[in-house]
């Protein structure tokens, strides 16, 4: 019975669309068409249903939508037709003109079964003729994945008036869909169909491709073989540029982080096992500054993050600041004593922080120019990944440019080849510490609030013991105290962690010998032996420093 009513509704559809195009002189009158629905009788409103559809009326869409909603009245004594809009307001159907009220002698177009059929068949069409791109493209795609064989004369016509270069492609896909499942489509149509398929290389083409018939010739046959399998190879470079993409925009935030200890490192020798709390530190900078936003200025919430990044800078670069004033300088020269410093001292800042701001999540949220994707080929881009790679571009850029122009990156460039030299010179190196200190702890906290565009909420774990050993990694793999080697042992740490978590199942059946654990689990053990190997080749990493270091 379902395929019964289907075959008619095809049917019915291909009579409406044949009406457009092969018989325009059936059409009649857009006006006359639109009384038949004052007549009450269901085969003038069917035909009636026809013509409108086929008129290409800019008022047709809303007509026939009214219709299949109950919002269409027509009154039998003037043969008025009136349609009331979502918004409760009237308009005559015929001109698109308001009017104040419906008659109360008007009444709703009757419909039945057959009609609501016939009706959304006509708003299929009526949606691939509409004026707007976007949405013939998105209903071509709809065919595409359909191939419902009755819509070919509706996608020829529609193919035929097109202009937008978009959905001229789209509706061409369409097509070929449609002819590669029709019986009685030659051999010749069908290869030059799966062409056309095979160019547009997603995972819909090739779902298209794999389902085919078995019933074909050899032609198609081998065309659609050798399709699939290329489609697959594109497929697996995508795949590759997305992870790419994803280990670059994930491994950005860290990389911010990365660098802020690679300074701190770097100048003072001190390993801050407190660095992650000052990331913690900016993200509820950040939502401190939204909370504010929201409950007092709502208009300025897309400028949010712009107020909130210098302001993590500055909070956590002052309590770095302070630190450094009040617990490391006294400790330079024994690690171990400032290992356990900072670790007892991350653990006070979570409990203030607790107390603070409780346990719970607190919400934040994303700017609307950092929301949404866009397509670029086969990978998509979010936009908040691709500003907060933006963002970490720019703190590069800025420190590169303080550190090689301004005095104080001399200084600080001078302490890190040789301290005593450098002292000797006369440099204080302990104003150089603690701006040092501040500097490092201000982009840890410019990290935060970059960090919290990723998560939907804060929470004191914002920046965990992971994200912590990530970083460590990175500064291991690119060297200590330089910001190219930060960059880029973010840059590579990222992308392989990535891939091999991708690969680590064919790890597995080629018999490296680890337990069949989570693939996430096995692409980071890949990662570490690779690094632990790299450590033996290189203990001072991609970019070690050069100098004649007298305490060295």
């Amino acid at each position: 019975m379902n395929y019964f009513f289907e075959r008619c509704r095809a049917i019915a559809l291909a009579c409406l669309l044949l009406a457009a195009t092969a018989i325009p002189a059936l059409a009649g009158p857009f006006e006359d068409a639109i009384a038949k629905f004052a007549n009450d009788d269901f085969s003038d409103t069917d035909e009636a249903v026809g013509i409108i559809a086929s008129s290409g009326n800019p008022q047709a869409f809303a007509i026939i939508s009214a219709l299949q909603e109950g919002r269409l009245f027509a009154d039998p004594d003037s043969k008025k037709v009136y349609l009331t809009g979502t918004d409760g307001k009237s308009a005559d159907a015929a001109t698109g003109a308001a009017v104040a009220e419906v008659p109360a002698s008007a009444a709703a177009v009757r419909l039945n079964n057959r009609l609501r059929r016939n009706i959304e068949s006509a708003l299929g069409g009526l949606t691939l003729m509409s004026p707007d791109p976007a949405k013939r493209i998105a209903s071509a795609q709809s065919v595409f994945k359909s191939h419902e064989a009755a819509l070919l004369p509706v996608i020829d016509a529609a193919l035929e008036k097109e202009t937008n270069k978009a959905a001229r492609t789209a509706f061409a896909e369409a097509r070929a869909a449609i002819l590669l499942y029709k019986e009685d489509a030659t051999e010749a149509e069908k290869i030059e169909s799966i062409a056309i398929i095979k160019s547009r290389g997603d995972q819909d083409a090739l779902a298209l491709l794999t389902s085919l018939p078995p019933d074909q010739t050899l032609g198609v046959t081998r065309t659609a073989a050798s399709a699939i399998t290329a489609i697959k190879s594109r497929q697996t470079l995508w795949s590759i540029s997305q992870n790419a993409w994803y280990g670059l925009s994930l491994g950005s935030v860290l990389l911010l982080a990365a660098i802020g200890l690679a300074i701190t490192f770097g100048v003072m020798g001190v390993i801050n096992m407190a660095h992650g709390e000052m990331v913690m530190i900016g993200a509820y900078v950040t939502f401190v500054v939204q909370d504010v936003i929201r409950t007092s200025y709502p208009g300025l919430f897309d400028y949010s993050l712009l107020m909130a990044v210098p302001l993590a800078f500055l909070v956590a670069g002052i309590l770095g600041i302070i630190i450094e004033r009040t617990i490391i300088r006294f400790l330079y020269g024994r690690p171990l004593e400032t290992l356990l410093a900072t670790w007892g001292l991350s653990l006070v800042l979570q409990q203030a922080v607790r107390t603070m701001f409780g346990p719970t999540n607190r919400e934040v949220g994303n700017p609307s120019w950092m929301s949404g994707a866009f397509e670029l080929g086969q990978i998509t881009i979010t936009y908040n990944r691709l500003w907060i790679l933006c963002f970490t571009l720019a703190v590069f850029v800025i420190l590169l440019a303080m550190l090689r122009y301004t005095s104080m990156g001399l200084e600080m460039r001078a302490v890190t080849q040789n301290r005593r030299m450098a002292a000797s010179m006369g440099i204080a190196t302990s104003r150089v510490d603690a701006l040092t200190f501040g500097l490092g702890s201000g982009i840890a906290g410019i990290a935060g609030a970059l960090f919290t565009q990723t998560n939907a909420y804060v929470t004191l774990t914002v920046f965990d013991f992971e994200n912590s050993a990530k970083v460590m990694v990175m500064l291991i793999l690119g060297g200590t105290g330089r910001l190219y080697g930060a960059f880029l042992g973010a840059a590579v740490y990222m992308v392989l962690e990535d891939y091999f978590s991708k690969l680590s199942p064919t790890f597995w059946q080629f018999g490296i010998g680890l337990e069949p654990v989570a693939g996430a689990v096995l692409g980071k053990i890949a990662i570490l032996v690779l690094i632990i190997l790299f450590i033996q080749k290189r203990p001072r990493g991609l970019f070690a420093l050069k100098g004649r270091a007298i305490e060295a």
